[in-house]
């Protein structure tokens, strides 16, 4: 009878650990956070795009499409624990397919401008097309954000993540090498933040520069304007640039002057004022460059944070790069329709674009851009939210 008992109260005591074991690990898997894949749709080409939305415990969604590698929304909570979506965008993949405004997109192969559209590596000249005046911006006529990525859910050691990939052929829009690139877009189970993970290959030498294009508004998208809220950029210079918004090659001191944000200013208190780098950008579209120099190797260093006070939400950008465009939406006129069929005026969001710096190819003293073959490129920045 002893036997027995002991035997009895052993299952009792397995089964009760395997119960607390599988307790564990579904409470783990819902601490991790969920992940939905959507259709988002069909291009005028016919390929199915899809919509993959990432959510966790604290409050936050963000949804991503591998159209263009695109951040469609991101919604995080005010201090009353309202949620709001938070970055510009469109209800429709007709939106991102039509549109010329970067929503959210991933840029490449170069993010920003390079003057003349072109550059030269080892004495060979490449040729860019010119859409931006007599320069190229973003990649060209068709850079990342038009391009169909290849999506994938992949295990992540702290939250939900989607890779996006994709191969940019040998002469895409004038650029040399054949060029893989990988972006990883992670949601953590126990913080507010989306950590975007970029790397890249090459056969040739090339040229490259990625950036994340989300547009936000902290009050929420498509309510009101941005003036109110509060900038500061942990940085003491910026790249001073012409009237076609291409770097001179100086590194101006913004000290005393209205580009000065090293402690918290309203974006729209000095935006108007008669400043020769002002009225080039019709407001703020330059590079800071980040005092720290930004991240050594992987590790993040902030760059930049902003903060709405009517919401009480704030926005600290962290990265690895050298710089961050601070654009203030100068160019938005309203004729965006966004989601909900709300018309983006100007002004009604802004960007903080992390990157090295415009037209590298064509100033030496700019930290390089070249990408060689044999060697990887690897770049990091987390969009971190909070309430106060």
């Amino acid at each position: 009878m002893a036997a027995k008992q002991n035997a009895r109260t052993l299952l009792c005591a397995l089964l009760f650990v395997g119960e607390l074991l599988l307790a564990g690990s579904l409470s783990s898997q819902g601490m991790r956070g969920t992940i939905r894949k959507e259709s988002f749709g069909k291009t005028a080409s016919g390929a199915q795009i899809d919509l993959y939305t990432l959510s966790n415990k604290k409050g936050m969604e963000v949804a991503i499409t591998d159209f263009g590698a695109t951040v469609v929304a991101l919604k995080v909570p005010d201090r009353a624990g309202k949620a709001a979506d938070v970055v510009l965008g469109f209800d429709t993949l007709e939106g991102y397919e039509n549109g010329t405004a970067y929503f959210g997109a991933t840029v490449g192969r170069y993010g920003n401008r390079i003057g003349g559209g072109q550059f030269a590596i080892d004495g060979n000249t490449y040729t860019l097309p010119k859409n931006n005046g007599n320069n190229t911006l973003h990649g060209g006529v068709v850079g990342f954000n038009k391009r169909v990525w290849k999506a994938q859910e992949i295990a992540s050691k702290d939250g939900e993540s989607v890779e996006m990939s994709y191969l940019s052929a040998d002469g895409e829009e004038g650029f040399p090498g054949d060029l893989s690139v990988k972006v990883v877009f992670t949601l953590p189970a126990d913080r507010n933040e989306l950590k975007i993970n970029y790397t890249a290959t090459t056969d040739k030498d090339t040229v490259l520069n990625l950036t994340n294009h989300s547009y936000f508004n902290l009050a929420g998208e498509g309510n009101g304007d941005i003036l109110d809220h509060l900038l500061t950029l942990h940085a003491k210079k910026l790249t001073q640039v012409d009237k076609t918004l291409i770097p001179t090659g100086e590194l101006r001191d913004v000290a005393d002057t209205p580009m000065d944000f090293t402690s918290a200013t309203a974006i729209g208190k000095r935006i108007n004022e008669n400043y020769e780098q002002l009225v080039f950008g019709k407001g703020y579209d330059h590079n800071w460059v980040i005092a720290s120099g930004g991240g050594k190797g992987l590790t993040l260093t902030l760059a930049a944070e902003a903060y709405d006070p009517k919401s009480g939400r704030k926005l600290d950008v962290l990265t690895t790069e050298p710089g961050v465009q601070f654009y203030s939406g100068n160019f938005l006129d309203g004729s965006a329709k966004g989601k909900g069929n709300k018309a983006y005026g100007q002004r009604a969001a802004f960007c903080l674009e992390t990157q090295h710096f415009p037209d590298s190819p064509n100033h030496p003293n700019f930290p390089s851009t070249l990408l060689k073959p044999n060697s990887v490129f690897h770049s990091r920045t987390a969009f971190r939210f909070s309430v106060k």
